[in-house]
Parts: C-alpha cells; sequence; structure tokens
C-alpha cells in the first residue's frame, strides 16, 4: 500500500476555515495571522495540511465550532427530536403492554412496573438534554467547564493525566 495523500474536499476547507474564524473571535487569533491562516486553509490542496492550521487551538479548534450558534440551534433541535423519539417509543411500548395486559385478563395491573421505569428514563432524559444545552453540550465529565468538577483530589488526577484538555 502507498502512501498517498487524499485531497482535502470544500466542505473540510470552510470547517477548517470556521474552526479559524472561532478562533480569531474568541480572540485567540490576531486578525493579521487569523487572516493568513484563512488564506492557508482556501489554499491547502490536501487533507494532512489543514490540521496544522488549528493545532494550538483548544481542542484543536472543534470547541469553536460547536459554539456558534448554528451548531448551538442544531444541537437543541437534535435534542428535541431524539426526545420526541425517545417518548413516542415508550408511547408505543405502553399501549403495547397495555393492550397484553388486557388480553391476559390479569386482575393486578403488571405494566406499571416497566412503565414506572420506561417513564422515568424520558423524564431522565429530558432533563440530561435540558442540562446539555445550559452548558453547551459539554457532559459534566469534561470539569474545566463547570467550577464544581475542576476542585478537589479528581482535578488533579484529571490534569496529571490531560484528562481535562
Amino acid at each position: 500500500m502507498t502512501d498517498e495523500r487524499v485531497r482535502a474536499s470544500d466542505a473540510e476547507r470552510e470547517q477548517y476555515a470556521n474552526m479559524v474564524r472561532a478562533g480569531m473571535t474568541e480572540g485567540r487569533l490576531t486578525l493579521e495571522e487569523g487572516e493568513e491562516r484563512l488564506g492557508q486553509v482556501y489554499a491547502a490542496k490536501y487533507r494532512d495540511e489543514l490540521p496544522p492550521l488549528t493545532a494550538d487551538l483548544p481542542e484543536g479548534g472543534r470547541r469553536g465550532l460547536r459554539e456558534t450558534p448554528e451548531a448551538k440551534q442544531e444541537f437543541l433541535q437534535d435534542g428535541r427530536r431524539h426526545l420526541r423519539r425517545h417518548a413516542g417509543f415508550v408511547f408505543t411500548l405502553a399501549v403495547l403492554l397495555t393492550g397484553l395486559w388486557w388480553l391476559s385478563g390479569a386482575h393486578f395491573f403488571w405494566p406499571a412496573i416497566p412503565l414506572f421505569f420506561l417513564v422515568l428514563s424520558v423524564f431522565k432524559h429530558a432533563r440530561w438534554r435540558r442540562w446539555m444545552a445550559a452548558n453547551g453540550g459539554v457532559p459534566p465529565w469534561h470539569g474545566h467547564r463547570h467550577g464544581r468538577w475542576d476542585r478537589g483530589p479528581w482535578a488533579a488526577a484529571s490534569d496529571r493525566h490531560g484528562w481535562s484538555r
């Protein structure tokens, strides 16, 4: 197998350009440095030429992409869609279990037990979605963004192993 370089697509170049723009907006790159990198991004022919242009930005520039208004809106829409799908599945399963109970003629409403846990899962999903939306889509184990997770003995271990970066 030969080491052939893969050409970068317009979409890939545009994604890296957005990362550089986000770095400029955050003040991590000066205007001159940002314009120079944007020129290099649009001049790049191969994929391996793109990552070095954002390597010195947090998370390789990907954090800036997550914090754009478009990405936040897409995150919220995806979360709503997943929650509706989850609730629809639980409702369908509730109807199915209730139908089975009715057909069985049992006196005890046994579907209450699994339905309790299924409904609880929908509420947990909704709560998680709200939490993630409020915190920019960053899960709690990425403690560098939240005060209570970056203190204590676990912070030292995460910094020592590079987990918080």
